[in-house]
């Protein structure tokens, strides 16, 4: 038997850190910050798009060189919005979730063919979206309580005029110095994955539990982390071709993970003021930071637990 095939128990492994409070549910509209203003003050204007019929490896590519965690599919001539693809989307179609359908199914889980179908086979068509009249403070209350990181912004006619997105967010309210540490807002109750689990087991996690990441741990020590765009750039810069042999999605899916772990390495400590994190995410361009005390994973700090912390203020 492989040693992929093992059932990876620390796959699902919960990291739970004891002594941090359960500060509950984020009461929005009691804490919401008195920022009023256009949206469009913020947003990417000029947004990339592709249209509805391009290939999905095309789209994937287009993410992957422009460093895209979500792309607007549009319609070619009137720009009116029709879906986004993100990087959850392109795990699913992977093996993470309904999506993978189109795979397994229609291709006969061939990879190679699938990713030749349309993208919008496979793009979210039920989205969040924001009119260009929609103030930041409409932004905050979607990301908060909706847990939306990205929002494409339309016009009257249903045209695509930017993309707003929680490091845009971040990006505004992290200005206002907080006493708040890292240590006050981080998760702590963290599912966390082995080195050695399959990619396929990967995937499927981070679709049934909505994460963008997971911290890749080895003997109680962190060896990495991993994230939807880590997976979606092994197919979009097309390293995912060097395994396939026969074209079976298979193939690549029962690979261990730390093939796809990012040799950088970016954290932070509990002590840190969460303004400090969010200059340090915004310089490395990651959307998440380890918090490692005494050598030790602690927690994350994310975006979305950055902008819920200041949106309370």
């Amino acid at each position: 038997m492989h040693s992929n095939d093992r059932n990876y128990k620390q796959s699902d492994k919960l990291l739970k850190m004891p002594g941090k409070l359960d500060r509950g549910p984020v009461e929005f509209k009691s804490h919401i910050v008195s920022r009023e203003g256009e949206i469009m003050a913020i947003a990417t204007r000029e947004v990339v798009s592709v249209p509805p019929t391009i290939p999905i490896i095309a789209a994937v590519e287009t993410m992957t060189e422009c460093g895209f965690r979500r792309l607007p599919v549009v319609d070619a001539g009137s720009r009116k919005l029709r879906g986004i693809i993100t990087s959850g989307d392109i795990i699913n179609f992977m093996g993470g979730g309904d999506k993978f359908n189109l795979v397994q199914v229609k291709h006969g889980g061939n990879l190679l063919s699938a990713i030749n179908e349309n993208v919008r086979a496979i793009m979210t068509q039920q989205m969040t979206t924001l009119p260009d009249s929609a103030t930041i403070n409409d932004a905050i209350d979607i990301i908060v309580n909706r847990r939306v990181g990205g929002m494409p912004i339309v016009d009257g006619e249903g045209v695509l005029v930017g993309i707003a997105t929680e490091r845009d967010v971040m990006k505004v309210l992290a200005t206002e110095k907080v006493t708040l540490s890292v240590n006050d807002v981080m998760s702590t109750s963290l599912r966390v994955t082995d080195p050695d689990c399959p990619i396929g087991t990967v995937t499927r996690d981070m679709t049934t539990h909505r994460f963008r990441r997971l911290p890749v741990v080895s003997n109680d020590v962190l060896y990495g982390i991993i994230t939807t765009t880590d997976i979606m750039k092994y197919l979009g810069t097309k390293k995912v071709f060097e395994q396939l042999v026969t074209g079976d999605v298979a193939e690549v899916m029962g690979l261990p993970v730390r093939n796809l772990v990012s040799g950088k390495l970016f954290t932070t400590s509990p002590e840190k003021s969460i303004n400090e994190a969010a200059r340090e995410m915004l310089e490395k361009n990651v959307g998440a930071l380890p918090v490692i005390e005494n050598t030790r994973l602690v927690g994350l700090i994310t975006e979305f637990d950055i902008v819920k912390a200041l949106a309370r203020k």
